[in-house]
């Protein structure tokens, strides 16, 4: 079992036919997603990579039946496109976008609380690598060759570390269930605790990773999810322990504005929380390792 995606998942493709959606939507295909189309406004009735392309993400949904959406829409356009895909009834979403205006994401975030929360489509991103569940589908950017199939669930804000937790992990023969990027942005459309809650329930999941940084309180509730609804092990890794107060360090999201968001202090409320910690990206492999060997 994958959370989100599988080989069987309709996909569609916002921003089709650019030059990145296009580049990225060929990747996604090689690997084997059913991408079933795409979506450009004024393109409608065209055919590209050999799948139809759609004026609006209702008409894509009505003719191909597709359940989620990886949105490669460019910033100022990018948050009419989530909620675009929101009301077609596209159920899970990938923003993969940089640079989504903080104001616009807030216009997203009240537009989907307006849905009842067993018909909320689940967004991940802006500002995220993907998602993908090894060997069956991906939605993103992700090199696909570094994951291999597997036990452990990846919850992560940064792309590249999340690459690094999985290349460790297939070289020691450790594979993935399904690898979420939750992006880097201030505001964004899930968090840890929404994963965390899909993986406790995922019975192809034994043991579930958490890459976060500073800033923000993502970190901290899902601390706190762990500690009161997990029975699964928890391991997190938190970058930024050596980054100087009050600067941004790369994600839009990444800067420390109040108590509790600096790295020091989530891995403190996170080790009370009874959730193992990584001090270093270099010891992925061997953590989580050992953390399946007590299993």
């Amino acid at each position: 079992m994958s959370i989100f995606l599988d080989e069987k998942t309709p996909v569609i493709i916002q921003g089709y036919t650019g030059k990145i959606g296009t580049f990225h939507a060929q990747e996604m295909i090689d690997y084997g997603t059913n991408v079933v189309g795409g979506v450009t406004p004024g393109k409608g009735g065209d055919t590209h990579l050999g799948l139809p392309v759609f004026n609006t993400v209702k008409e894509a949904v009505e003719a191909t039946g597709a359940k989620a959406s990886a949105v490669f829409v460019p910033p100022p356009f990018a948050a009419d496109a989530i909620m675009e895909a929101a009301e077609a009834g596209i159920q899970f979403c990938v923003c993969v976008t940089d640079g989504i205006p903080t104001q616009d994401m807030m216009r997203v975030k009240r537009y989907m609380r307006s849905f009842m929360k067993d018909e909320r489509m689940c967004l991940t991103g802006p500002n995220c690598a993907g998602t993908i569940s090894p060997g069956k589908a991906m939605m993103g950017i992700m090199p696909g060759h570094i994951y291999i199939k597997g036990n452990v669930g990846l919850i992560g804000r940064s792309g590249t570390l999340g690459y690094e937790a999985a290349s460790q992990l297939k070289a020691k023969g450790i594979g993935i269930s399904t690898s979420v990027g939750i992006g880097g942005d201030p505001i964004n459309g899930s968090g840890f605790k929404d994963h965390l809650e899909r993986f406790e329930q995922d019975p192809d999941t034994d043991l579930i990773i958490m890459i976060g940084e500073i800033g923000g309180p993502q970190e901290a509730a899902g601390a706190e999810y762990a500690r009161d609804h997990m029975k699964k092990p928890v391991l997190a890794y938190i970058a930024g322990l050596t980054a100087p107060k009050g600067r941004t360090m790369g994600h839009a999201g990444a800067i420390v504005t109040t108590v509790g968001e600096s790295a020091a202090e989530k891995v403190e409320i996170l080790r009370e929380a009874g959730v193992g910690i990584i001090l270093r990206p270099s010891e992925f492999g061997a953590e989580v390792e050992a953390a399946l060997a007590k299993l």
